[in-house]
């Protein structure tokens, strides 16, 4: 533990601080906030390059199988660290600390602080108390102390951002176990969001990414039905903002007003997620899951009878218990019928807690792997072929920062289309940045990503662009505390990702 020399020593230079965030974009969005929470307390981001820091917070997940292995498995490899760094700090929240608690610290006596997902806001009162007493602080509180929102944050983006409408999930899917972590839903009041997405575009963020467990169940806690298609429509009238989207919906909750509300907003973006998990009807009522294939298949035909060029992903679980090759092949006809843009595929992963963790006919696997193989063949045909479609067309494309690995080797550029589609462009003549628009005709389609191997039609220089120049111009300034940004891996992932989502909504 540390000592009072080292807490001499700590007064007298800044911490360092690394946040590893595992699981979904709510994790993301709270890690945002556990930075701008720490920096808030006097703490300073570690260089990537360093070797160490001063805290280590682990963000962590709950969903899938190996969660508590990589959780641990991390910790033990950094065991060494800190008995070798007086000071040296370890924190454990997220779902995982939600649902393990005391077990953490009896498994890793190393760490100094649990939380919660209700208390993020705790951290460094947290880390503090841990110092001073020399022993390990275990908080986890049951109920949502303040809401995310009002808390400091340091986004990883300058012009793209999270908005949080909603948090925890009303649903009770056997498979899932992020309601029992996350809380029953709560709704922030539409106007506090569209503050919060105007106090964005002040700042010169041009897309915003609407963010829930279940988004589109919006309006539930305050009594409106059609509460989440008024605020699409609401974030049309806001000057500045070019894009918006939003993440994840619930085929239950998914209505006619909010596809005629995309449909007739020009900034919402011809991009949907729309979790599937399975095409079979006897294994979504297992699920629990509140509709049937034939739903799923009118809601996908509504959307594109709206919005014809809309690119639209989803979530599968291939090998929930009692899933037999019938029920798979079902799923596989919903996939073929659904021509989505991209999935991301889950093998059924047993999880303590839930109901589908003790049904009967859990699925060996192998047979699991080979259907899953199956699956990700499929939709990696269905994505290229779709894909291809995009050849020929000129695209307005949002120059993203980070998100193409090779291209420095390549000369080229990347950025999102309209319907998020990952374009790499020719590296024009003029300069451009982060948040800056570019036209491009698209020439080649892998399963994955467009190139537009042509020179670029022309580039639009945007408020966008400014605040990244203006952020990378800049020594890192203190947060200021009340906005959430969108990280670089907000983005889908290609099929075979099990990690790009939680995989639940």
């Amino acid at each position: 533990m540390t000592s009072s020399s080292d807490r001499s020593h700590d007064v007298r230079s800044p911490k360092t601080y690394a946040i590893r965030t595992y699981g979904c974009q709510m994790n993301v969005h709270d890690s945002e906030r556990l930075s701008g929470l720490l920096e808030d307390a006097g703490y300073v981001r570690a260089p990537k390059e360093a070797d160490g820091a001063d805290v280590v917070v682990f963000n962590t997940c709950a969903v899938r199988e190996n969660a508590d292995n990589r959780l641990y498995g991390n910790l033990g490899q950094l065991a060494p660290k800190k008995a070798e760094r007086p000071g040296m700090q370890i924190a454990v929240g997220g779902c995982l600390a939600q649902k393990d608690r005391d077990t953490i610290v009896k498994k890793a006596p190393w760490v100094d602080v649990v939380f919660g997902t209700h208390n993020i806001g705790q951290l460094p009162v947290l880390l503090e108390r841990a110092r001073i007493q020399e022993e390990a602080q275990v908080e986890i509180v049951e109920s949502l102390e303040a809401f995310p929102s009002t808390l400091p944050t340091r986004r990883e983006s300058a012009y793209a951002a999270w908005v949080s409408i909603s948090v925890g999930c009303n649903n009770t899917c056997t498979f899932c176990i992020v309601p029992a972590l996350r809380g029953k839903e709560k709704d922030r009041r539409p106007g506090d969001i569209l503050a919060e997405v105007e106090a964005l575009v002040a700042e010169g963020v041009s897309e915003i990414t609407l963010l829930g467990q279940n988004v589109n169940a919006y309006g539930s806690d305050i009594g409106d039905r059609e509460a989440f298609s008024k605020l699409l429509r609401a974030c049309g009238k806001i000057e500045g903002l070019e894009r918006v989207r939003f993440t994840s919906p619930h085929p239950r909750d998914f209505t006619d007003d909010v596809i005629a509300a995309m449909a007739e907003t020009p900034n919402v973006m011809p991009q949907l997620h729309m979790p599937l998990q399975s095409g079979s009807d006897r294994v979504l009522k297992a699920m629990r899951r509140s509709y049937r294939q034939e739903r799923f298949l009118g809601i996908i035909e509504k959307v594109r009878a709206a919005m014809p060029d809309a690119a639209i992903s989803t979530d599968i679980i291939v090998g929930f218990p009692g899933e037999t090759e019938e029920d798979f092949e079902q799923t596989l006809h919903t996939v073929r019928e659904s021509r989505f843009a991209q999935a991301f595929t889950f093998q059924y992963s047993k999880r303590p807690g839930t109901p589908a963790a003790d049904m009967e006919g859990q699925i060996p696997k192998a047979v699991v792997q080979e259907r899953y193989e199956r699956l990700v063949a499929l939709q990696e045909e269905i994505s290229w072929e779709e894909n291809k479609k995009q050849v020929g067309r000129t695209l307005e494309v949002m120059v993203a920062e980070g998100e193409g690995r090779k291209d420095d080797a390549t000369h080229r550029l990347s950025g999102r289309a309209p319907d998020n589609r990952l374009v790499h462009f020719t590296r024009p003549d003029e300069p451009v940045r982060p948040g800056d628009m570019v036209t491009v005709d698209v020439t080649y389609a892998a399963p994955h990503h467009l190139l537009a191997e042509g020179p670029v039609r022309s580039v639009r220089r945007t408020r966008a662009g400014d605040a990244w120049e203006k952020r990378n111009a800049a020594p890192a300034e203190k947060p200021q505390g009340v906005m959430l940004g969108l990280p670089t891996i907000g983005a889908p992932a290609p099929t075979p990702a099990p990690t790009a989502g939680c995989g639940c909504d």
